[in-house]
């Protein structure tokens, strides 16, 4: 580890992703979904306070019956947790000149559970010099960073921009498609790639978004549309020009919502459906559109994938705890932490003058 000296700026860095509730109960499935429908639904379909509390009760309830039925619990935030450790730990052991002057911790914080960004934001404040906030989704929206900026929006002001970074454009990183390809291919089944096996499709999953509104226009929210596609057809071309590639095709699985309008086409069960066009016999799944494996990843595409009746599918799950994939963030943080200390540098430095002058006059 490197040592520390006394006098450097304290940054707090804190790991945020949506949430979903650990032990499931319909009391804490309840604000869970409320908080969803504010936050996130409000954008796309003005809800009515009054059926805010019956469409969230009706979703917790629904949830609460689907995964209690089938078994599943979710480990998002535990992957959460332990994706706030690595970074902390690839942090610590940095020798980056920054980090001399320079101390970073590490938080988790969330949308939709306790704690809640907006909570953590308002404790760290004072007790930090800045703050990194490093949204745990590739593609930037309004739906996913977005929620982020508007947090940090009506906490800071203006104020935001010489206390606040946020990461972003993680999607378009050459070292993460890197990492994620070499994620893919060692995760691949070996009795998938031997002669004779048959074709196999891959389905890149990620989380849709809306293209038209209910009147049938263009959105008014940034929507992350055209980084989405452009995200896939970068990841093709990488695993297309591999030498490992044992894909005789590759489709995006989009995982959509059904409110406020229509929402992009190329869905998983699309994509599945025309593999069995083309005759593949067998298909790999690997959500690429999330860091975390959640619902929509480890219970509902992969639920997709088990009845697709394919002779033989595998699941290959999200980054989560990659260590290559900690540092890679890790490496991402520090330059956002050199960007927040120069600018709060120059900051200082323009406020100098005044501040000697009130100084002398005391």
């Amino acid at each position: 580890m490197v040592d520390r000296v006394i006098g450097k700026k304290r940054y707090a860095v804190l790991i945020v992703t949506y949430g979903e509730v650990e032990k499931l109960t319909l009391r804490n499935l309840w604000p869970s979904s409320r908080r969803i429908l504010k936050v996130i639904t409000s954008q796309i379909v003005k809800v009515p306070m009054f059926l805010v509390y019956f469409i969230a009760d009706y979703r917790s309830t629904k949830h609460f019956i689907n995964w209690r039925l089938n078994g599943y619990r979710s480990s998002l935030l535990s992957i959460n947790r332990a994706q706030t450790k690595a970074i902390s730990r690839c942090l610590a052991e940095s020798h980056e000149a920054i980090f001399d002057s320079v101390e970073a911790d590490v938080f988790d914080a969330y949308y939709f559970v306790p704690p809640y960004l907006e909570d953590v934001l308002r404790e760290k404040t004072p007790m930090y010099d800045g703050i990194v906030v490093v949204p745990m989704i590739p593609v930037e929206s309004a739906f996913s960073c977005g929620v982020a900026c508007r947090m940090i929006a009506d906490q800071f002001g203006d104020s935001r921009y010489s206390t606040i970074r946020l990461l972003n454009k993680l999607w378009k990183d050459p070292e993460l498609h890197r990492i994620y390809l070499d994620h893919l291919f060692a995760g691949i089944d070996a009795s998938l790639t031997t002669e004779g096996a048959g074709k196999t499709g891959l389905v890149l999953v990620i989380h849709g978004t809306l293209v038209r509104d209910r009147a049938g226009n263009p959105p008014r929210v940034f929507t992350g549309l055209d980084e989405t596609g452009l995200f896939f057809d970068m990841m093709k071309q990488r695993i297309v020009s591999d030498s490992r590639n044992c894909f005789a095709d590759i489709r995006q699985g989009c995982m959509n919502h059904s409110a406020g309008g229509e929402w992009t086409s190329e869905t998983v069960q699309k994509a599945l459906a025309e593999f069995r066009e083309e005759g593949i016999e067998n298909v790999v799944m690997f959500p690429y559109g999330f860091f975390a494996d959640n619902s929509e990843t480890e219970y509902e595409a992969r639920k997709e994938l088990g009845r697709s009746g394919f002779a033989k599918v595998q699941y290959i799950r999200c980054i989560n705890e990659s260590t290559d994939f900690a540092c890679w963030l890790a490496d991402r943080i520090t330059d956002e932490l050199d960007t927040l200390s120069r600018i709060q540098h120059t900051f200082d430095y323009e406020l100098a003058p005044s501040t000697r002058k009130e100084q002398n006059c005391e």
